[in-house]
Parts: structure tokens; C-alpha cells; sequence
């Protein structure tokens, strides 16, 4: 997968935005103004940061020690950095964005959940 296959994928979802808001090469895409992915633009090799369960982040990130990773600047516990390279399959890579696309809507209230339309 590659920047433009994640911007498509991540655009897909009801309600998603994307910016710039740290500074011009770091791309953020948001549900209802709460973050839920974000990567570095410059960086090589090709990573993400994004959102997880806790203990489903422990268990993947023991299962791919290489391609996935604590959160880079991001509470470790809730974020992982996901390198996107050929190790991991775009079927996975698509079910960790789900993932974390997922966590975000969860966490707002089933009122903004109501008023974007994400239930």
C-alpha cells in the first residue's frame, strides 16, 4: 500500500477529513474532528500511525516485531506505527485502519455519532 491507496481508502469512510495541521508534511485524517490516522509524508520507509486496543496492540506488535511498532510520538499504549511495506498484506493494512477508524467513532458520544451519521 502507498500514500495514495491510504488517502483513497481512508477518504472512503463516512465523515473522514484530512490536513495538515502540525506542519506541512505530516497528513492527518480525522472522524468528527478527532485524529485516527497520520503519517509523515517525507519518511522512508512508508509508516502510519495509527489508533488501537491496547492489548490488540501488545499482541501485534509481538506478531510483527518488523512492521508494527509503539506509537512514534503518540501515547504508546493507544497507538501504533505501522510500517507499510510488503511484510504486511493490504487485507491487514485495511483491517488496522478499520480498526482505528472504528475505536474513534466508538469513543464519541451517540449523540455526534447520531448528528454525523456514523451509527
Amino acid at each position: 500500500m502507498n500514500i495514495e491507496s491510504l488517502r483513497a481508502y481512508c477518504l472512503k469512510k463516512p465523515q473522514v477529513t484530512e490536513g495538515f495541521p502540525f506542519d506541512e508534511n505530516t497528513l492527518v485524517f480525522k472522524v468528527a474532528d478527532k485524529m485516527f490516522a497520520l503519517t509523515n509524508l517525507d519518511k522512508r520507509p512508508f509508516d502510519v500511525n495509527l489508533k488501537c486496543d491496547p492489548e490488540k496492540a501488545i499482541h501485534l506488535r509481538e506478531q510483527h516485531e518488523r512492521e508494527i511498532k509503539p506509537g512514534y510520538h503518540m501515547n504508546k499504549k493507544h497507538w501504533n506505527t505501522v510500517t507499510f511495506d510488503t511484510r504486511l498484506s493490504n487485507e491487514v493494512l485495511y483491517a488496522l485502519i478499520d480498526h482505528s477508524y472504528s475505536l474513534v467513532v466508538q469513543s464519541l458520544s451517540k449523540k455526534t455519532q447520531s448528528e454525523k451519521g456514523l451509527v
